[in-house]
């Protein structure tokens, strides 16, 4: 079953002090990274790289295309970091899930019948089968009559194709998160954080303050140059609105990881100057690994964050 790791209430603290496989991988459209907590508590990667076409992720269609290849690759790169660890942390596409932000004004008791209540919610918004999806969930607040939740909601058969080829590599995926949500726990700041995360195919925008996740968005970008520069363009003008009109205040800067280079990133995309700051996963020991296109480590960090060496 899929589990979020309680990123949600008090996401930062509870994130760190969940005791979790000291080893995550994460498999995106351009390969397969894989890292683990080693005992000077840094981190340890590997990449390999994977055919084009071989993961197309999203929620209405197959997206393994070649799991003999991501299977190969994925046994190779997390026998490089795992030593005998074999429970891992699995994170997936941003657009292979669908993360949401509720309030409700009660909530039951029984963990089945929010389930319940959930995917009722849900049935509406998500293009795919909401009865027959896994569903996550945890409180993020409560407050007065307001009940405030993250839920994260992915189709049965994408989940079950990602964990099946780990387990056909020899692992077994202790748990499961979109890639984005992972990469928050990233983050190094008790002020509110816009951030923008870019991972191959998809740009995820958030608001995070305190306790509590404003925003979260995951846009699938077009393949068209121009045309996604423009969306994301779209993208970071309606995060920094909401923050504004949400916050009262304009944020100090964009907190980015992703696959353009954080200058780059600033040039083309932002259309008014604002700092960009990195996520604290390129900021590792002071320095970041020459890490391939389409191998954001900000997930991996996240998911590790606090985890002790095996």
């Amino acid at each position: 079953m899929m589990r979020t790791l309680s990123v949600l209430s008090r996401w930062k603290a509870r994130l760190r002090l969940q005791e979790r496989p000291p080893v995550a991988v994460e498999i995106a459209s351009a390969g397969v990274l894989a890292a683990a907590k080693t005992v000077a508590s840094d981190i340890k990667y590997a990449y390999r790289p994977l055919p084009v076409g071989a993961v197309t992720p999203g929620v209405n269609q197959p997206n393994l295309r070649n799991p003999e290849a991501i299977s190969t690759a994925l046994r190779s790169a997390l026998e490089e970091v795992s030593g005998v660890m074999r429970s891992v942390t699995l994170l997936l596409p941003d657009p292979a899930t669908r993360v949401f932000s509720l309030e409700f004004d009660s909530l039951p008791d029984d963990p089945s019948h929010v389930s319940a209540v959930l995917r009722l919610r849900l049935k509406k918004v998500v293009p795919f089968d909401i009865e027959s999806a896994r569903i996550s969930y945890q409180l993020l607040d409560r407050s007065g009559n307001i009940c405030k939740m993250l839920a994260v909601a992915v189709p049965k058969g994408v989940l079950n194709e990602y964990e099946a080829v780990v387990r056909d590599a020899g692992f077994q995926p202790g748990a499961v998160l979109p890639s984005a949500l992972s990469a928050l726990a990233a983050l190094n700041s008790d002020e509110p954080v816009l951030s923008a995360y870019l991972s191959g195919v998809s740009l995820t925008t958030s608001i995070t303050a305190g306790k509590n996740i404003l925003l979260y968005r995951t846009h699938e970008l077009p393949d068209n140059i121009d045309e996604r520069t423009a969306e994301m363009q779209r993208d970071i003008a309606v995060a920094l609105a909401y923050f504004e009109d949400e916050l009262k205040t304009a944020p100090a800067c964009v907190h980015y990881a992703g696959d353009l280079d954080a200058d780059e990133f600033s040039r083309s995309v932002l259309a008014q100057p604002l700092p960009v700051k990195h996520y604290s996963a390129s900021q590792q020991n002071g320095e970041s690994p020459a890490f391939p296109f389409g191998s954001n480590p900000a997930g991996l960090v996240g998911a590790l964050a606090g985890v002790r060496s095996a």
